[in-house]
């Protein structure tokens, strides 16, 4: 920050004091010269420029709308007179006086100014009496002490019960912690959390593909579900988070019961990247936010030994869009959409009339559309598909890769996995039963349920 000192200004030792350090983003751009791989060894000083010297400590205060602690370290020097570098500037400060320091940490999240300013013993702070007095404030004890505390606790989990893998109604999730109950995205008004639903069973239809990756980093997708996506509220606050001193909470699960799936925070390289998804229903593409998230502590990274979540209800009444180029599955276009949920949710009411659990995918699992167990341990799984004339035999081969392909994927979480295809109505060329007989999968249709939920049905057709 600073070129090269001009002459010095003597410290005047004593007992090491404690301070307060500001930065304004409108003069200097602390966020690009962190970017830039510059290293913080000086800060512009405009009083106490004789008090100050080597081994006091300071913390470092960010101004603006996400105003709060950023870093914290201790002077290594007294305080000197130098041509700064201008290049973080809005405008060229010319020569000034600096202290010399280093910064011991940067705070993986800002110690927000919302909570230091509801601690009585920040009552007298000037940074919040006098927030435009010059560099830098003294620190009484007691708020040095009260400071500290809030850094001690950002490194703790203050505040919250959850362990990851408990489970919480969401209800009651909110009651505790606040946020929409209807958003994937709740910011928190009443706590520092920002709590992030994902469920590919009811994310899919509204071109939410959230994944997990094999290094443990999860992607996330933004909220917005017509047009490109924005910046803007759920999305903007995931992004500050750090900033606003917000912790990501990521839940397994959109409605009743959810899964806690621990802290996580924003990939520092690269926060963000954009995508292409189509809109609710299968309309057109457009642009998604995807977050990259990487966990924090304790957090779970790899995918759960069970299979699936509660069966989340397909909604049968959206109106899809026309059909767009590039579509993930053609089976959710047009008339197609509807009756394929119609289909999948008759299913997995058939299984629930049965005695058995149905489920939905959870964000780990492959995008089946529904599963059971039965008390034997073998998990059923099924790919659900619409047939018309002009698409059946596309359909019959791709369902039939789809439910394949989760088959082997779930092949080592289960004692045994069996595979069916469900579609609306009986195939015209029968030979499509015989062929998925022989590859180990039930093709069925509504009124051969038996053939599925049979005692005997181990993935083979009757």
């Amino acid at each position: 920050m600073i070129y090269r000192s001009v002459n010095c200004v003597i410290g005047s030792g004593g007992l090491m004091a404690t301070w307060l350090l500001h930065c304004n983003p409108k003069t200097f751009n602390l966020d690009e010269h962190r970017s830039a791989g510059e290293a913080l060894t000086s800060w512009t000083i405009a009083r106490h420029k004789t008090e100050v010297t080597a081994g006091d400590e300071f913390v470092l205060w960010v101004s603006g709308p996400n105003a709060g602690v950023t870093a914290y370290g201790h002077f290594t020097g007294s305080a000197e007179f130098g041509e700064v570098d201008p290049r973080f500037w809005t405008t060229d400060p010319g020569p000034k006086h600096f202290v010399p320091l280093q910064v011991e940490k940067w705070l993986d999240m800002r110690i927000p100014k919302a909570q230091l300013a509801g601690d009585a013993r920040m009552a007298d702070a000037t940074i919040l009496r006098q927030p435009f007095a010059g560099n830098p404030h003294r620190l009484t004890t007691d708020q040095w002490q009260a400071i500290r505390e809030a850094i001690e606790s950002e490194n703790g989990d203050p505040g919250w019960h959850l362990n990851p893998g408990d489970t919480i109604r969401r209800t009651d999730l909110h009651a505790r912690y606040g946020g929409s109950s209807q958003n994937g995205i709740a910011t928190s008004g009443t706590t520092d959390n920002i709590l992030i639903f994902t469920a590919a069973s009811s994310g899919h239809q509204h071109g939410y593909y959230d994944t997990w990756n094999e290094d443990g980093t999860f992607h996330y997708t933004g909220e917005g579900q017509t047009g490109n996506q924005r910046m803007i509220r759920g999305n903007k606050g995931i992004l500050e988070h750090r900033e606003t001193g917000k912790r990501l909470r990521l839940f397994d699960g959109a409605r009743g019961t959810v899964r806690y799936l621990g802290e996580w925070t924003l990939d520092q390289e690269q926060a963000f990247t954009w995508a292409e998804a189509p809109e609710t229903g299968g309309g057109p593409l457009r642009q998604v936010i995807r977050f990259h998230l990487v966990p924090v502590r304790a957090t779970i990274t790899t995918p759960e030994v069970g299979v699936g979540q509660g069966y989340v209800t397909a909604d049968e009444d959206v109106t899809p869009a026309p059909a767009a180029p590039r579509m993930p599955d053609p089976d959710l276009v047009g008339r197609n959409l509807s009756t394929h949920r119609r289909l999948q949710n008759d299913l997995a009411q058939e299984a629930e009339n049965r005695g058995l659990m149905a489920l939905s995918p959870s964000p780990s699992d492959p995008d089946f559309d529904v599963a059971w167990r039965d008390g034997q341990g073998c998990l059923t799984v099924s790919e659900v598909k619409s047939l018309t004339r002009a698409n059946e035999g596309r359909q019959l081969r791709t369902g039939l890769g789809q439910v394949l392909d989760y088959r082997d994927q779930l092949s080592d979480r289960a004692t045994e996995v069996a595979a069916v295809l469900w579609v609306e109505r009986e195939p015209s060329e029968l030979r499509w039963v015989e062929l998925c007989r022989r590859v180990g999968v039930t093709l069925a249709w509504p009124g051969r349920e038996d053939a599925v939920f049979s005692p005997e049905h181990n993935g083979t057709q009757e």
